[in-house]
């Protein structure tokens, strides 16, 4: 296994916005990152009742790529859900190798609002953190500023920090070592 760290755009997603995902995942874990080949929409995981995107059926084709990859986070265009829950801005694997992100539900216009880059850009970072920590094996926080507190409403994300708390911070960076060790060729 490697250590490094591909992000894979899926569906339509702004180049700029893949490429501020690899720049703070590179910042956060000082572990290279490449940018895949835009995959397309994931029509197999579409759901005609719902008109949203089984992100677990997702993530298991992501992890069928069989990656050397350390890590793999997609970014979707399309609105993800899980069986039990009406939608999700993300979802990845507890200590597994995928993690995926939707710029659906985090998008200001989709709650009526002006486009807004700067809040947008906040809301991918806050996602893409906290998923990236599941794969980790870090599970929500109960501090509503921490980046791993669980975001059931737009309004959860936007309040909580786009970094941990003092407990998740000592907990990421131990968790990181130990997965990048594991990773070692």
């Amino acid at each position: 296994m490697s250590r490094r760290i591909l992000i894979c755009p899926i569906g339509h997603v702004e180049e700029s916005i893949i490429e501020l995902v690899a720049k703070r995942i590179q910042l956060w874990c000082q572990v290279p990152c490449e940018i895949l080949s835009t995959v397309e929409t994931p029509y197999f995981a579409h759901d005609k009742n719902r008109s949203q995107y089984n992100a677990s059926l997702i993530l298991k084709r992501i992890g069928h790529r069989r990656s050397s990859a350390f890590r793999i986070v997609g970014v979707a265009s399309v609105d993800l859900f899980v069986p039990i829950l009406k939608y999700v801005y993300g979802l990845a694997q507890i200590e597994g190798q995928c993690a995926i992100i939707s710029l659906h539900r985090l998008l200001p216009q989709f709650y009526d609002e002006l486009p807004d880059a700067d809040l947008l850009a906040s809301r991918i970072e806050k996602t893409v953190l906290h998923e990236f920590a599941h794969t980790l094996g870090m599970i929500h926080c109960r501090d509503k500023k921490c980046t791993m507190y669980a975001s059931t409403r737009i309004a959860d994300t936007d309040f909580k920090k786009s970094f941990f708390c003092p407990t998740c911070r000592t907990l990421f960076e131990w968790h990181l070592l130990r997965s990048l060790k594991q990773a070692a060729p």
